[in-house]
């Protein structure tokens, strides 16, 4: 059957039934080659055509949407809640077992329960225990009909339309499978994914995530599965519930089994005999466990031979038969000495717990973030409730502090039976404690800002940091401590300053040696010991001083793109500053259409019409064309008339009356949307990809205000900024996406990236199928793995040297 055999606009509603019915066989039949065997038969842009055909013939015939659509796996129409699901089987959890001796005791009990068996002759299943979200999948006859998180074990939440845009999950499965299969396994975030996320949202100016695993389990939980789909959750399956028929005796024979019906299993997972081995493994897997690009928080040993998990059973809540050999523990108990704010560059006020030292996971922990008022009070960026309502956070509670990694360490919950009487709720400042502005928390945000702007030296000190680090001028030997010594001493309070401190030389050495002097001091108290005077002729002492000022004088040369993020600007990340550099080229012509851009800001009736649900852009240009001075009275039409005139459909004229009441309401919105509306300057700058409304908003609000842009312009007196031409589009590389793992021994990971991009090519921090090359090096992980699945091409950093020169 030809996809293209008649046009969208000519099917007829049984052609189109047909068509759809076809579409979503042959759709899953590619994803199934794709993502379960590695063998695509199509290119990229005929499955691509064949979705966009599904699409177009959905949006005409909606009422013919199936369930089984391929449209669902890419997102759906937000859900009006999660309804339960009872498990056939009970979801159990496992025992868990922390030292060698416990592993062997559990080998022993096993050896014990089953009589007398020889040494050895027991094979146990060991693999990492993946840090996600538990869920169990049901197939009948071979079709995905609903998945449940484990909930309390016997009853889950479903969650089956946010399964099905989880593309690593068949719809279907190969012909001849049992009619009744239950998979159970793993759904978890990529540490890159995550890193990604973080990056995104810190580029946009929003919060933050706090872990892979809370992420992937609240991405799973959104009532709007496009928002789950676009987080590229990941899934392995390792055990499964009720089977109709089981095709294989043991527990390595059903894995490899899932693994043929196209569902992810953990590579590192091993059959072995001997509790030695398995204990080798375990060591091993901790070793990988930095590498990999999923969170573990141990190894599960599991009988191979499920007629031997049959005799030995189940105790009341978990197997006889498993268990979980967890990784030393980065979770501790300590006190809650108190709450300070610390205010960041764009005015953030922040909460820090002060905690009494405390050992998590082998690092002594002092401080942990409390990220914002509403987490102090229990309650998330979502609005949900993460905690129960009496376990805020109090000065001198007991909590459980968690650390991961590189993760800076927070506090998950309070230890409700230690809290002392006199233990009052926390009361989060409504005024900066640095410079006493108000501190105002916008409509829709969970941060509470400081609106005194750069009379707040504590925001000044932010940006500043801000401005020398790696990823903006990245000046080094620049440190926060230099930053925090030199505006002290008066010598730094703008970013012009950074290149004026040459002419100051002797009162930086001054600052520095009062300083170290007060460091000595300090350090002599602490360990009664005294140490020699640091001299000021000791020219020794300030080789560092004239190594800075060099490094200073390097930055004076500065792309435009550094330059702007540099800068500190609200919501100007990394990406939005290449897209302004890459519009603009030059400051003064970025200067000058940001100026052009704020006689022409848009007013609030032009955001209100443009806020309205299925309003998009053409559709309210429309509206806003269709009323003039004198219309629609002057051409003798009713409201009634004119809005039936434009062009709507039904669900936006429905949508816009709700809103403002009738439709004369709607008229008087859209004529003040008109009369406010943005200017071609402004539309130049928020309609470019990667800027938007909201960055062209703020650099408004940055260029307008006049000690910034005289702040500015002080600073371009110091600086030679260039703008890097475009991506060349005749290297080999361009339109490539690739992706660099382990250690690069000849260039730094940014160089490589910054070539890269400047050569053409897109730089992923993932391996998909879709992943054009791969440059690895020594240590290698989990995407040097992922290359050599996906079949893509990997190269050496000497090859990779050629190839760019």
């Amino acid at each position: 059957m030809s996809v293209e055999k008649t046009p969208v606009e000519d099917l007829t509603e049984e052609q189109a039934a047909a068509e759809l019915a076809y579409l979503a066989a042959e759709i899953a039949r590619h994803d199934e080659l794709y993502h379960g065997h590695d063998a695509p038969e199509i290119s990229d842009a005929d499955y691509d055509a064949l979705k966009r055909r599904n699409d177009a013939i959905e949006k005409r015939f909606p009422k013919l949407i199936r369930a089984d659509s391929p449209s669902i796996r890419v997102g759906a129409a937000p859900l009006p809640t999660f309804a339960p699901i009872t498990h056939a089987r009970p979801m159990l959890s496992l025992d868990n077992t922390f030292s060698d001796d416990d592993v062997r005791d559990f080998v022993n009990s096993v050896y014990r329960f089953l009589g007398q068996l020889p040494d050895g002759s027991i094979a146990f299943t060991a693999e990492p225990k993946i840090d996600g979200l538990s869920m169990s999948i049901r197939y009948e006859h071979g079709r995905l009909v609903n998945a449940a998180t484990r909930g309390d074990g016997t009853t889950g939440e479903n969650v089956t339309e946010n399964i099905r845009t989880i593309k690593e999950i068949p719809n279907r499965l190969p012909t001849g499978v049992p009619d009744v299969i239950e998979v159970r396994g793993e759904v978890y975030m990529r540490k890159s994914d995550f890193l990604a996320l973080n990056a995104q949202m810190e580029a946009e100016g929003k919060q933050t995530y706090v872990n892979p695993r809370n992420t992937a389990a609240g991405s799973l939980r959104q009532l709007d599965a496009r928002v789950t789909a676009s987080r590229n959750l990941k899934f392995f399956a390792y055990a499964w519930g009720e089977m109709s028929e089981m095709p294989a005796d043991t527990q390595m024979g059903m894995v490899e089994k899932f693994k043929e019906w196209g569902f992810p299993v953990n590579p590192l997972m091993k059959r072995l005999n001997s509790v030695d081995d398995i204990i080798d493994h375990y060591k091993q897997i901790g070793l990988k466990r930095p590498d990999l690009d999923y969170e573990i928080d141990g190894v599960v040993y599991k009988v191979d031979r499920l007629d031997l998990q049959g005799r030995l059973g189940f105790r009341s809540r978990s197997p006889r038969w498993a268990t979980a050999h967890k990784f030393p523990a980065e979770q501790a108990f300590t006190r809650v000495e108190r709450i300070d704010i610390q205010v960041g560059r764009t005015g953030a006020l922040t909460p820090v717990a002060r905690l009494t030292p405390v050992t998590v996971g082998g690092v002594v922990v002092t401080n942990a973030t409390l990220h914002n008022e509403d987490y102090i009070k229990g309650i998330g960026n979502s609005g949900e409730r993460i905690r129960e309502e009496e376990h805020d956070i109090r000065i001198g509670d007991t909590v459980i502090v968690q650390r991961a990694g590189d993760v800076i360490p927070q506090v998950l919950d309070v230890v409700m039976e230690k809290r002392p009487p006199d233990a009052v709720p926390y009361e989060f400042p409504k005024k900066c404690p640095v410079c006493g502005s108000h501190a105002v928390r916008e409509e829709g945000e969970s941060v509470r800002r400081c609106t005194g702007g750069l009379i707040c030296s504590a925001q000044q000190i932010e940006r500043l940091r801000h401005f020398v680090s790696r990823d903006a001028f990245d000046i080094e030997g620049f440190g926060d401590q230099y930053v925090e010594l030199f505006f002290a001493a008066g010598l730094l309070k703008t970013p012009a300053d950074v290149f004026r401190l040459h002419l100051h030389s002797d009162e930086v050495k001054k600052a520095i040696l009062e300083y170290r002097e007060l460091l000595q001091r300090e350090r002599e108290e602490r360990t009664g010991k005294r140490r020699k005077k640091v001299s000021a002729e000791d020219s020794r002492s300030f080789e560092g001083v004239d190594k800075l000022f060099a490094s200073i004088d390097k930055r004076r040369h500065i792309s435009f793109e550094r330059l702007l993020f540099g800068l500190g600007i609200r919501h100007i990340g990394e990406v939005t500053a290449k897209a302004l550099a890459r519009r603009y080229n030059k400051p003064l012509d970025f200067l000058a259409a940001i100026i052009a851009a704020a006689d022409g800001r848009p007013g609030s009736a032009w955001h209100i019409l443009s806020s309205v649900d299925g309003i998009g852009g053409v559709t309210r240009d429309a509206l806003i064309a269709s009323v003039g001075s004198s219309a629609p009275a002057g051409f003798g039409l009713s409201h009634e008339s004119w809005l039936s005139g434009v062009g709507l459909n039904k669900k936006q004229k429905q949508n816009l009356l709700s809103r403002f009441g009738d439709a004369e309401g709607v008229y008087r919105v859209v004529l003040a949307a008109s009369k406010g509306a943005p200017n071609p300057a402004y539309k130049d700058l928020a309609n470019q990809k990667d800027v938007g409304e909201v960055a062209a908003d703020a650099l408004i609000d940055f260029v307008t205000e006049t000690h910034n842009r005289e702040a500015v312009d002080d600073l371009l007196s110091y600086l030679d900024v260039f703008f890097d031409q475009p991506a060349s589009s005749s290297s080999e590389l361009s339109g490539k996406t690739v992706v660099f793992t382990g250690n690069l021994e000849k260039m730094t990971r940014n160089e490589a990236k910054a070539t890269a991009e400047r050569l053409g090519a897109r730089v992923s921090g993932s391996v998909s199928g879709k992943t054009d090359l791969v440059i690895a090096g020594p240590g290698a992980g989990s995407k040097l793995a992922d290359a050599q699945k996906h079949g893509v091409k990997i190269i050496t950093e000497d090859e990779w040297l050629s190839l760019i020169e």
